[in-house]
């Protein structure tokens, strides 16, 4: 043996693989156990599964569907739990129910309530005070097994799907009140699976969290009716001038049948499809037991009427985009201010709002038939951008798309100002000569709408007389050959003027050919009546918290006017703009006594037509057009829109201290109205009964006043609240004072 395995004596390396040796026959070793030790399991595995072993009809009919359903709902269940996680992080707040939305009250510019929007909460009325009328009305119609499903009424989904199915359309709706409560606490409209699934997980947690009563009321509390009115008792007072503790059967029936499609059924937006809808839930009442035929029989015949609220004229197209601008100026308070209530001093001037409103649906009801126009927009502006009148279309019941901040609509010439005022600010002049002839970029050639071409032209005239071929022209003479660095020079104008729509490049771009949104063209030319400095428009003039607080001031918070072209230009442009009205196809919006200058557009197959213009004192765009984008019957720029921008302007001008024009002549005289003008209510032109700069001493005496108690309050001690009380009450009696003022003389 010892001839086999010699003694290594001091050498290393025979050791080291005995070592190696012995180590691989312990794993070899290791390996073989362990095989046959998993080979015995899993013999005695199969061994006590084969005692379980299901064949023939009993494997296909119980096992196989079984195991598949596990397999699945299995999968299903980390699914859902994947997706529903998102709808947990929602109640992560420990105060999710005192929770309120953003809630605004508007004022006009003379202090003046003029509308709310947003979700001020009413939780006074509690739920045992409620018409036992209206608890039933509204379980019969939205969620008939409210008492006796867990959140989640699976029954009543396939009833619902059942009974779509057979009407061919969604007639009822599967959700329980405790999911509609979920989507109204924290979630958004979207019809998406991902919010069924979250807002199916929110209903299962409100019900582990809250009683069915609790429940109930809050969805009674804060369910959307319709004409800004959230809950019942809003909603009671709004159509019918009540608290809901007085509602009767017939306005319960009415008050129900809202949660389904609020603006639909609204009976102050269409009464027959209200009171139908109201039917439907007396027919409810009595199929679900809650009431017999015999006791909504009277209610059957005698249908709920609301007050009549035409009169009130909310202007709802303008509330609309002043919360849209509050809602993003929210974000930029101070987190010191908590508050989700607010008081909000507007630009608006009531009396300009109503006789605009008046004026387009008159023009459009006398001419539009001819004209074939069946939609317009209105804004018209301070030229700090201070909106002063908003119409987003004829009627905000019929459709509260509003036409003036969310549509886009190519501006066809009117966009033309932006060209001359690049190619001015790059070394043109008004007398700058270019030759109107035809011109091609790639394999487009634009025609002027004459058809003809006026040879020798200087931009003066080419833009009186809205030549098309001389700002494509202008567009490659900018860029120096290459057009399209021209047509990048005249987008940062416009964007520089305030336009934010794309404006993607292309070759008809000088002409108007993009997009851009009403409110934001009209602002945009009070760039050149302010010697070239753009103004953002504007709602707020001034943001106070339900206290009283002033948080945000626009003259000291807002945006300042940025200079974006040089003042020569901007006078050259306002005497080019002027011959556009005084001697080219804006003529029909010449104001007798007031320097105006403006811009007609229309675009391909009369789509579209425009006027937009300013003085020395508003900036203003009006736009007629389809909103199916149907042509017009040959409608131009300087038809329909001039006269309804001459109109509304002629009245603007009443009562207010006339500016000049810079570089024109100054006013004379207000221009006279329309001969066939109407007014109602007090919106009747005002007798001037101060001076602008009067006005405007007052108001900002009222400032100081406001500054200075704020400043005292953070000094004074608590015992000396009581003077300073006293000294609001002054600057209060100066802040009546001056809108008393401002009544009178319009804020001008």
């Amino acid at each position: 043996m010892t001839d086999m395995f010699p003694d290594p004596g001091n050498d290393w390396l025979p050791k080291f693989k005995r070592f190696l040796l012995d180590i691989d026959s312990r794993i070899d070793f290791t390996v073989f156990l362990s095989g046959k030790w998993t080979r015995e399991i899993y013999e005695r595995f199969t061994a006590f599964m084969d005692r379980w072993h299901v064949a023939g009809w009993r494997r296909w009919l119980l096992v196989e569907p079984l195991s598949e359903m596990a397999t699945l709902g299995t999968g299903g269940l980390f699914l859902m739990l994947a997706l529903g996680i998102p709808s947990m992080r929602q109640t992560s707040d420990e105060d999710w129910l005192k929770k309120s939305d953003l809630a605004v009250t508007f004022l006009d510019r003379y202090g003046n309530e003029v509308g709310n929007r947003g979700i001020k909460h009413n939780d006074s009325v509690p739920l045992d005070e409620m018409p036992d009328n209206l608890i039933k009305a509204t379980l019969a119609t939205e969620d008939r097994r409210f008492y006796e499903h867990f959140g989640i009424d699976f029954y009543g989904t396939f009833r619902a799907l059942m009974t779509n199915a057979q009407a061919g359309g969604v007639v009822q709706g599967g959700s329980t009140i405790t999911q509609q409560l979920a989507k109204n606490l924290f979630l958004s409209n979207e019809r998406t699976i991902e919010r069924k699934i979250n807002e199916a997980f929110l209903a299962l947690w409100l019900e582990a969290h809250l009683s069915k009563n609790e429940i109930l009321k809050l969805y009674l509390d804060r369910a959307y009716l319709g004409g800004g009115a959230f809950g019942v008792d809003a909603a009671a007072e709004y159509y019918f001038g009540k608290s809901v503790r007085d509602v009767t059967l017939p306005e319960a029936a009415m008050l129900a049948g809202l949660f389904k499609a609020p603006t639909k059924f609204s009976p102050l937006v269409n009464l027959p499809a209200a009171r139908a809808r109201a039917n439907v839930v007396l027919d409810n009442l009595v199929d679900n037991g809650f009431m017999t035929e015999g006791q909504v029989y009277g209610a059957r015949r005698n249908p709920a009427t609301p007050i009549d609220r035409r009169d009130a004229g909310a202007p709802n197209y303008y509330l609309d985009y002043a919360f849209d601008e509050m809602r993003k100026l929210v974000d930029t308070f101070p987190k010191s201010v908590t508050d989700r209530y607010f008081v909000v001093r507007t630009a608006l001037d009531t009396n300009l709002q109503h006789y605009a409103d008046r004026e387009v649906e008159t023009e459009l009801r006398q001419y539009g038939r001819d004209y074939g126009a069946s939609q317009a927009a209105v804004v018209i502006a301070d030229l700090d951008g201070g909106v002063r009148a908003m119409v987003g279309g004829r009627d905000y019941g019929a459709s509260q798309f509003n036409r003036a901040t969310d549509a886009l609509r190519q501006p066809g010439s009117s966009f033309k100002p932006y060209v001359y005022a690049t190619a001015l600010a790059n070394g043109f002049k008004p007398t700058s000569v270019l030759v109107d002839s035809p011109v091609c970029i790639g394999n487009w050639c634009p025609h002027n709408y004459s058809g003809g071409y006026s040879g020798s032209v200087t931009l003066m005239e080419a833009i009186t007389h809205s030549i098309n071929v001389i700002p494509v022209k202008l567009s490659i003479e900018l860029g120096h050959g290459n057009p399209k660095l021209g047509r990048a020079m005249i987008v940062q104008t416009a964007r520089n003027f305030g336009i934010q729509s794309p404006l993607p490049d292309t070759p008809s771009l000088p002409i108007g050919a993009d997009e851009v949104y009403v409110y934001q063209h009209a602002v945009a030319y009070a760039t050149f009546p302010n010697l070239g400095k753009s103004v953002v428009p504007h709602a707020a003039l001034e943001v106070r918290t339900g206290t009283g607080e002033l948080v945000w001031r626009f003259d000291r918070d807002g945006r300042k006017p940025q200079q974006v072209i040089a003042p020569s230009v901007a006078l050259d442009m306002i005497k080019m703009m002027n011959s556009v009205v005084e001697n080219g196809t804006g003529q029909r919006a010449k104001l007798d006594g007031v320097p105006v200058a403006g811009k007609t557009g229309t675009t391909n197959s009369w789509r579209d037509a425009w006027f937009v213009g300013y003085t020395g004192n508003f900036a203003g765009a009006v736009w007629m057009g389809n909103d199916d984008y149907t042509s017009t019957k040959r409608m131009t720029g300087g038809t329909l829109p001039a006269m309804t921008w001459h109109n509304i302007m002629a009245y603007a001008h009443q009562g207010v201290e006339l500016r000049p024009l810079p570089g024109l002549p100054p006013p004379t005289h207000a221009p006279p109205l329309a001969a066939n003008a109407t007014f109602a209510g007090n919106d009747a032109p005002q007798q001037v009964l101060l001076t602008r700069k009067g006005t405007d001493a007052l108001v900002r005496l009222e400032r100081l006043l406001d500054d200075a108690n704020h400043a005292l309050a953070a000094q004074l001690p608590a015992g000396t609240q009581g003077a300073l009380d006293s000294d609001k009450t002054r600057s209060s009696a100066v802040a009546t004072a001056t809108d008393r003022a401002g009544a009178g003389t319009r804020g001008d």
